[in-house]
Parts: structure tokens; sequence; C-alpha cells
């Protein structure tokens, strides 16, 4: 028998089995999508995803709103607010990021994805500074979250070169002022907003 010939002979194993199912359509498995942006641990050991603001977080924002309690409305907003309207949350997602920067803390754990944590801040170019706003909901609160996203918007603005975060804060917001005061803040009187101090970190 000739080379080629032996060759074929021998190569008879690489023919695959005939079958009905061999030109069948694969079964596909889905890949879970790894999570947007950074991991971050909570104290207790809870996953989320720190990332940056997207216009699709609208629907989750919102269902965040209806999560927070009466109170967590007044420390964020300052006032009370029944619902969240469409426009606002859209304005709130779409931010324009010459002049803002908004951080999201993401539950991807649950389906769809949750939103735990906001914090935000709006540039006044004309006084070099930053006014802040920080939210995290209370089954996540006292797990250092809220340090997480101030400690982000501070180096947010340094990296801007302003050379001050501030805002406004309820002098009933207790965990918030303590924060701030741990991480260097100092308080200016607000006469004119009783109930309200104003607090700032020059950079």
């Amino acid at each position: 028998m000739t080379p080629a010939l032996d060759y074929y002979s021998n190569s008879h194993a690489l023919v695959p089995v005939r079958s009905p199912e061999r030109f069948a359509r694969p079964q596909l498995v889905e890949v879970p999508k790894p999570p947007k942006g950074e991991r971050v641990h909570t104290h207790d050991g809870r996953e989320l995803s720190l990332r940056s603001i997207e216009p699709a977080d609208v629907a989750a924002l919102k269902r965040q709103f209806s999560r927070l309690s009466p109170e967590d409305i007044r420390r964020r907003f300052l006032h009370s607010m029944g619902e969240l309207p469409d426009s606002m949350a859209q304005r709130l997602t779409h931010i324009d990021p010459e002049l803002e920067t908004a951080f999201v803390l993401m539950d991807e754990t649950v389906q769809p994805a949750e939103l735990r944590g906001v914090g935000r801040i709006f540039v006044d170019q004309a006084a070099n500074s930053a006014e802040f706003s920080v939210l995290v909901e209370h089954d996540w609160a006292r797990q250092g979250l809220g340090a997480l996203l101030m400690q982000r918007l501070v180096d947010d603005c340094r990296r801007r070169g302003l050379s001050e975060i501030w805002g406004y804060v309820l002098l009933e917001n207790r965990p918030m002022l303590q924060l701030c005061k741990e991480l260097g803040f100092v308080r200016r009187l607000t006469p004119d907003e009783p109930g309200t101090t104003q607090i700032s970190l020059q950079l």
C-alpha cells in the first residue's frame, strides 16, 4: 500500500459518527454579566458596585425613593416630598459631566439591580467650589458607604482643581454631621435657614 493510501486508511477515526444530532443547535448557556464599576464590600460582607450614574438608572432611582422614609427624604432634599417626579428623576440621571459628578452604589445581587446609595456634586464655577449631597438607604447605613461616597466626591473635586466642597445638612442629621466632622469638614452658621447648617471642607 502506498503511503498516501496508508494515510487515508488510518484516518477513518477522524470522521464524525453519523447522527441526527450532529448538526443540532448547541444549547446556549447564559453567562451572568459581571457587575459594572468597582466592587465594594460593606462591613457586614454584602457586595455592591460603585460606578457613575447612567441615564438608564431612572427606574432604579425612583424605586429607591419609594423605599425611603419621610425622615430620609427630608434629610436628603431638606423638605418633604411624596414622590420623585419623572422630570426630576430624569434630571438627576442625565448629568452634565462638566458641572456634575454622581456616583451610585448598585446592588447587583437582585434583579432588577437596586440603587442603595448615591453621592453627587454640583460645581459652582464662579466660586470654584461644589455643593455635595449623599444618601444611603437606611438598611445599608453604618456600613462605611457614606464615608466612601464622600471620599470619592472629595477626590473628584480635587481632580477638578476646586478649592472647596460644601453642603447643607439638617442639624437633626447627626450621622452625617459626625461623618463630615471625622472627614475634616467645619460648620458655618446659616441664620436664614433655621434647623440647617452649612458644612464645608477646604481643598
